[in-house]
């Protein structure tokens, strides 16, 4: 029996994002949450299909279900659209990505 691959880190496909959400959560004396931003895994996209929207799960959750008890939203304070976390028991399970410029899958960048 096979089991199924880990999703990719999120520091492996969007290190700028990762850089960026890390500094902007130490800045609001986030820090456990900074720590865990670099382990952050990318479970899934929105889905949504909105043009300005590049959000994602980084946990499973069904959508369109409320988290329940011990979450919290975090709005954080980007120079450029919006970033805003949902965290659940202290973990990132969310990750809200707005109004920005088109997030590049480092994954997919060539070497010099």
């Amino acid at each position: 029996m096979s089991t199924a691959p880990e999703p990719p880190l999120v520091r492996e496909v969007f290190p700028d994002l990762v850089r960026e959400l890390i500094g902007l959560l130490e800045a609001e004396g986030e820090r456990e949450l900074a720590i865990c931003a670099r382990d952050l895994r990318l479970v899934a996209a929105c889905g949504c299909s909105d043009d300005f929207c590049q959000s994602f799960r980084t946990a499973p959750h069904q959508p369109g279900t409320p988290y329940g008890p011990g979450h919290r939203c975090l709005p954080l304070l980007p120079a450029k659209g919006d970033l805003v976390l949902d965290v659940v028991d202290g973990r990132i399970v969310y990750v809200e990505v707005l109004f920005r410029e088109p997030l590049r899958d480092a994954r997919l960048r060539l070497p010099n």
